[in-house]
């Protein structure tokens, strides 16, 4: 089950709602536990027992650390056994194939395995999990005191397939108490239908252009262009609308989640648009590798060092597929660039030249991420600076943008803050027209939805 499903907003959110609403306080975590089984289960039935063994093994891990002083030898050997078996199990149902592809590759032998399917949210919760026990070990947090509180917390839907990477730490208190209202409810429901709004109209629209002009052949310089930039911008829109949804959802139950997204695409330099994109993924690694690991507090060469691993890490999280290694690399040598050679330059250039530069320099990013081998990925940056091109722009190029001009500049308005500040403030002054355009967009995704096929959210096979 998805959010931008009919099924999941007429079905299975009222009736959940409904029963959640009107259950005692102290039932609402039994109910949320139950609907969040019931959620997962519905596209991944295989794997529940999975995500629930990744649950007991985590909250009783968390126990036992939580018991053992820090003195004590066994404290340290017990995260290590922790982080092992966790990254074990997400080793071996996301990067197994990959390991031994990459083996049969460099030694030239036959290597065959079982094709698994993965499991729905799989880096989620287990980078999920992985905090909560990192921060007991570092003592930023108490054991959970029972399983059911923890497994609320380890299993909940909203952020359960694609995040946010919310931390046991963000929201521990309100997994024993919370306050539910309208008010809450209304908030949770506006951040929701924007968050189907990016994805539904925009997102899906774009993938479409996009797929349409990769499904064309075409090499053209504007054809590779315009399919780079649809991509770029529905990226944006499919992820940051699934945040939305997610922390809509949490409102609605009671539960503040963090940001995950405050408009990437205005930002003036590569070390801002990491700040603005994926915040809580970004935040993990500073958090539990980053600076462990030294962070910035070490010599330069180790420093050096520090940034490549973590995006190298980064990359390796999205996929088992070496594109995603080359493009958390390729941000890692950005990211050095700017601090050791370019930063005086971009403290000085006007502000339009910095974000042309990012810009610029994420289009290329996506490059690496959207196409999966060596040869799509260099056929693409060909196209784009004129080296392989088939022609300016051919006939399958020139359709798609007259078609998709319109959908492109309501895209790149809709991805500055400009447009929702002033939805914001028309809602302070005229409630009754703010409610009337979230009707409006609700009522046209849903008619979008039930005339348009079924698109999963893109992050979810991550």
């Amino acid at each position: 089950m998805v959010f931008n499903s009919v099924i999941f907003i007429f079905c299975f959110l009222p009736l959940f709602l409904l029963i959640y609403y009107f259950v005692p306080a102290k039932a609402r975590n039994p109910v949320l536990f139950a609907g969040s089984l019931f959620f997962y289960a519905w596209g991944d039935p295989t794997y529940l027992v999975l995500m629930l063994f990744s649950s007991f093994f985590n909250y009783y891990i968390g126990k036992e650390l939580g018991k053992i002083t820090d003195e004590d030898p066994s404290r340290k050997r017990n995260l290590i056994f922790a982080v092992v078996i966790n990254l074990l199990i997400l080793g071996f149902f996301k990067y197994w194939g990959f390991l031994l592809d990459t083996i049969s590759g460099v030694t030239g032998l036959k290597l065959t395995y079982p094709q698994l399917a993965l499991p729905i949210g799989l880096s989620f919760y287990t980078f999920k999990n992985l905090s909560y026990i990192l921060d007991i070990y570092m003592g930023k947090t108490e054991p959970c005191k029972g399983f059911f509180p923890y497994a609320v917390y380890s299993t909940m839907f909203p952020h359960m397939t694609a995040g946010p990477i919310v931390r046991y730490t963000d929201i521990s208190e309100s997994i024993s108490r919370r306050s539910i209202n309208t008010t809450r409810l209304g908030a949770g429901a506006e951040l929701f239908i924007k968050g189907l709004s990016k994805k539904v109209l925009l997102a899906d629209n774009l993938s479409a252009l996009y797929t349409t002009l990769q499904a064309s052949g075409t090499t053209s310089f504007v054809g590779t262009w315009l399919a780079i930039g649809a991509y770029t911008l529905e990226l944006y829109f499919d992820f940051s609308g699934y945040s939305d949804m997610a922390i809509g959802l949490g409102q609605m139950l009671g539960f503040n989640f963090n940001k995950n997204f405050d408009y990437p695409y205005i930002s003036t330099s590569v070390s801002e648009f990491w700040r603005r994109w994926h915040i809580s993924l970004g935040s993990w690694f500073r958090d539990y590798i980053y600076i462990p690991l030294g962070g910035n507090r070490v010599s330069t060469g180790r420093h050096i060092r520090n940034i490549l691993v973590v995006w190298a890490l980064t990359g390796l999280w999205h996929g088992a597929s070496w594109n995603f290694v080359f493009w958390g690399i390729y941000y890692g040598l950005l990211l050095l660039a700017e601090k050791f050679l370019l930063g005086r330059f971009l403290e000085k250039a006007p502000v339009w030249l910095r974000n042309l530069y990012t810009m610029f320099a994420v289009i290329i990013g996506w490059v690496f991420f959207s196409q999966t081998t060596p040869a799509a990925i260099g056929k693409m940056l060909g196209s784009m600076f004129g080296l392989g091109a088939s022609c300016f722009a051919d006939r399958a190029s020139l359709y798609a943008l007259k078609s998709g001009l319109i959908l492109m500049i309501i895209s790149v308005i809709s991805c500055r803050p400009g447009l929702y500040q002033y939805f914001k403030r028309l809602a302070r002054r005229n409630t009754y027209l703010a409610a009337v355009i979230n009707a409006i967009l609700f009522f046209l995704c849903i008619a979008y939805m039930i005339y348009s096929s079924y698109t999963p959210f893109m992050y979810q096979q991550f």
